[in-house]
């Protein structure tokens, strides 16, 4: 265990193209929406009206001015574990993610959360301690906003969330994708080998970036597969202009919900893409595994939690700050 936490930790912070499955999403949507004509336009539209669920949360920030002023923004990315495997329960969040976007800087920083993460859950404190990926199953994306903006002090102004359905039909919607595995395992009846092609549909895909105990990077290693899955994804469509086809709108419609409005999304789109081509990928990481009233959390140190809300407090341009005080640590 303790070779494992070591391994994660000391993983740098690379760029190696880091967007996942829910960020590309969100700028195939933001390219479509300025990109293509009315056709594709109105599609999009159409996708963005249907995805929208506020998350009934007073927003710490006025969300409009930013967008009109063109000042740094974040977004919280969420992807559960329902909708596949023969879930249909309100399933925790697999993948936990803050984006910030700077225009100014034009940089991009996405900051991982491990689902594991030992929390005091906001609002149910009788279920607290609890794994952090339990805040969306207690509350959904309020919840789950509030468990974030407390953990570490730093305003949410958007999330977006996509269940694991969404994952095996973006796949199956490009004609399946061809990945080298970057480590050899089993898993759900699916055999991957190190380094060698393999050509996955939306279920061996679904499989590949599932897998956690296996890897001696826990959740950073999944992580990294989904990324590396819609690396394969946007390389095997080409472009983001094949990927803007009627079935594949509707497929992120189903699977996918978020507060950003499309009048939103017209914003970013036309004030942020510059910051799209330099990413940051970062980690919450010096944790240690400890059992908490029958599971097994991981709790972050007192100094891991301010570097990240220094970090991303940093790339939102606003002054440093304490971190947030619901973590165990």
């Amino acid at each position: 265990m303790e070779e494992s936490r070591l391994d994660r930790d000391q993983q740098p912070k690379k760029s190696h193209r880091t967007r996942n499955i829910i960020l590309t999403i969100i700028l195939v949507l933001l390219f479509g929406v300025v990109a293509f004509g009315s056709y594709k336009y109105f599609a999009v539209k159409n996708a963005v009206n249907n995805a929208y669920n506020s998350a009934g949360l007073q927003k710490e920030r006025d969300t409009s001015s930013l967008l009109k002023n063109k000042k740094p923004i974040s977004i919280l990315l969420m992807g559960t574990d329902t909708g596949e495997l023969g879930r249909t329960y309100k399933g925790r969040t697999d993948t936990m993610m803050i984006v910030t976007i700077n225009p100014t800087t034009h940089k991009t920083l996405i900051t991982s959360i491990p689902r594991d993460t030992a929390v005091n859950i906001p609002g149910y404190s009788d279920q607290s301690p609890a794994k952090i990926n339990a805040a969306y199953a207690y509350g959904s994306a309020k919840t789950a906003i509030q468990t974030v903006q407390k953990m570490l002090n730093v305003p949410i102004d958007y999330y977006a969330l996509i269940n694991m359905r969404g994952l095996v039909q973006i796949v199956d919607q490009v004609g399946g994708v061809t990945i080298s595995p970057e480590l050899t395992f089993d898993y759900e009846g699916y055999h991957f080998t190190k380094g060698q092609p393999t050509k996955m549909d939306g279920k061996k895909a679904l499989a590949y970036s599932r897998m956690r105990y296996d890897d001696p990077r826990g959740d950073f290693g999944r992580e990294q597969r989904q990324r590396q899955l819609l690396e394969g994804v946007v390389t095997k469509s080409g472009s983001v202009t094949s990927l803007l086809n009627q079935n594949f709108i509707n497929s992120i419609a189903k699977n996918t919900q978020t507060d950003l409005q499309f009048s939103d999304l017209s914003a970013i789109a036309t004030g942020y893409l510059s910051a799209r081509n330099n990413i940051e990928n970062t980690y919450l990481s010096g944790q240690s595994g400890e059992e908490i009233q029958g599971q097994d959390m991981e709790v972050t140190p007192q100094s891991e939690l301010q570097k990240t809300t220094n970090q991303i407090r940093s790339s939102l341009d606003l002054p440093q700050a304490t971190t947030g005080d619901i973590a165990l640590n």
